[in-house]
């Protein structure tokens, strides 16, 4: 049943119990079962397990990494986490401090394969043995226009914090740096708006799936 909210009708999330008897599927958590799933999940995953739901994806996820400073508990961390799991990104990077603020990402990092980097030069080392460019992701002199930039397949998009940007470490250590071109009066994008816009581009240019 839809609520009334301030005179707007809420929409209800998810299911509730599964009528009986149950499918017969390891996949599905049984409290799940029982109680109903009110998850932030796509229906496929209704009723699934979370390490039924991670091993699933893993099975598809893109190479594409990203990864964001943690300078200053930016909120717009999670929202760039929500998008990462919205593209099927194989991984997330943290570099700084290893707590962020994850409310923005509606749990969808319980989904998603974090990794921390304690600095810039962490993450530049991983990268390398890893053999996957580093793509630093900011409005600064130097960079080339993401829109008419051809994007490594292997790539780590990399985004500052929302204010002053990738720290001079991390564009130090980048093998390629773009930017989104603006048209309009502001100064800059939202960070997480422009996270989601280099997810899209790199999967417009890399998908199978396209």
């Amino acid at each position: 049943m839809n609520d009334r909210v301030n005179g707007t009708e809420e929409r209800e999330v998810g299911v509730g119990p599964h009528p009986l008897p149950w499918p017969d599927d390891p996949r599905l958590d049984p409290d799940l079962l029982e109680h109903g799933d009110r998850r932030n999940v796509v229906d496929r995953y209704r009723y699934w397990r979370r390490e039924a739901i991670v091993a699933d994806l893993d099975q598809h996820r893109h190479v594409l990494h990203v990864a964001i400073e943690n300078l200053e508990h930016d909120a717009n961390i999670g929202s760039i986490v929500r998008t990462a799991n919205a593209f099927a990104v194989e991984a997330f990077h943290i570099v700084g401090r290893r707590r962020w603020n994850r409310r923005g990402a509606m749990v969808t990092d319980r989904y998603q394969h974090e990794i921390h980097h304690p600095d810039a030069v962490h993450l530049r080392d991983w990268a390398h043995a890893e053999q996957r460019s580093i793509v630093a992701v900011d409005l600064v002199p130097g960079a080339l226009p993401l829109e008419n930039t051809p994007l490594p397949e292997r790539s780590v998009l990399v985004f500052g914090q929302e204010g002053p940007g990738l720290s001079q470490e991390l564009l130090e250590i980048a093998d390629l740096t773009v930017a989104i071109t603006q048209y309009g009066s502001t100064r800059s994008l939202n960070v997480a708006a422009a996270a989601a816009i280099a997810m899209h581009t790199w999967v417009g240019q890399h998908s199978p799936q396209q």
